[in-house]
């Protein structure tokens, strides 16, 4: 029978005698405590950074919204491939400061520039307002490495966590139809591809895990604020087609998001899509943010990645 990793186990429990201490002293959660909140583990439990050859921020002019974006070329004298990555934080937290450290290591294992969209959140800017900048930079980021004078390869794969893997789902699905927006391969670390919270996963960890149900049903209600159809809003439940870019998923037996990541991964795999699963038996959510407690299985999610980019 699995088990929770005993470093991750040892940390949720002190973590959630923290958060039961500080409930029943009135504590109620805010958009800046929790933004606040889940930046702070990112930069106590992320301490070994790597130095990137050339990091570069710009800007990615799209019809709707001017992106900025951080760019990490590992290799500045060569032309490599592009992956664009989606951070995670359930549309409502994270940032490119946050993950710096994730794409820094992602673009030195793989070999790729990663590009990363400081995409919009809400509740400032709910449904489709962060979509249609990740799908916008996905089209137009070609112009910034242009005005920034990187070398690069005109391939384009996605990336993304949670989240961010939720939109490089998406951005993936509309390269099917779109003559505009061409993706190579797709990287789906534990994404939420189902907004109706209803797998079976949710109902065996909804609480104690740290991605509580509860928590997303608020990021989920903040992000879909206007009562937006979420079946219809959700990858799992659109079309999939032989068009669709191979995919590898990177999921944690522990993570209430399993379920609907390996269904998603079946749904391409009977489309006759490839589509490659990294299962971690002793992992939760987003264990990528908490790697010096799971360091090895950290090493071991960024090798499958790099694989199978490199293929």
């Amino acid at each position: 029978m699995a088990t929770l990793h005993k470093n991750l186990q040892q940390w949720l429990e002190k973590l959630n005698a923290e958060n039961s201490v500080a409930t029943s002293q009135g504590y109620v959660p805010t958009v800046i405590a929790i933004r606040e909140g889940f930046a702070g583990v990112g930069r106590s439990l992320i301490t070994k950074i790597p130095d990137v050859a050339l990091i570069r921020e710009g800007i990615i002019p799209t019809p709707g919204y001017n992106v900025p974006v951080r760019v990490f070329h590992p290799a500045p004298e060569k032309e490599l491939p592009v992956l664009m990555y989606y951070h995670g934080g359930g549309h409502c937290v994270g940032s490119v400061s946050m993950y710096d450290p994730v794409c820094r290591k992602l673009a030195l294992a793989s070999n790729h520039i990663v590009v990363a969209p400081e995409y919009r959140l809400a509740p400032e800017t709910p449904y489709p307002a962060g979509q249609d900048d990740c799908v916008a930079s996905a089209k137009h980021v070609w112009t910034v490495l242009d005005g920034l004078g990187m070398r690069y390869k005109r391939v384009l794969s996605v990336s993304g966590d949670s989240a961010g893997g939720a939109l490089a789902a998406i951005v993936a699905a509309r390269s099917q139809w779109d003559p505009n927006l061409s993706v190579h391969k797709q990287v789906l670390i534990y994404p939420n591809t189902d907004y109706t919270l209803s797998s079976s996963s949710f109902v065996e960890l909804e609480k104690g895990y740290w991605l509580e149900k509860g928590l997303m049903e608020w990021f989920s209600g903040t992000y879909l604020a206007n009562n937006e159809d979420r079946k219809a809003v959700s990858p799992l439940y659109w079309e999939v087609s032989k068009l669709m870019p191979p995919a590898i998923f990177i999921i944690g037996q522990f993570d209430p998001l399993r379920e609907e990541g390996l269904a998603y991964a079946e749904k391409l795999k009977k489309a006759e899509v490839p589509a490659e699963v990294a299962f971690f038996d002793d992992m939760m959510h987003p264990f990528l943010c908490l790697e010096d407690l799971v360091p090895e299985a950290c090493a071991k999610a960024y090798a499958a990645m790099a694989a199978f980019l490199q293929k």
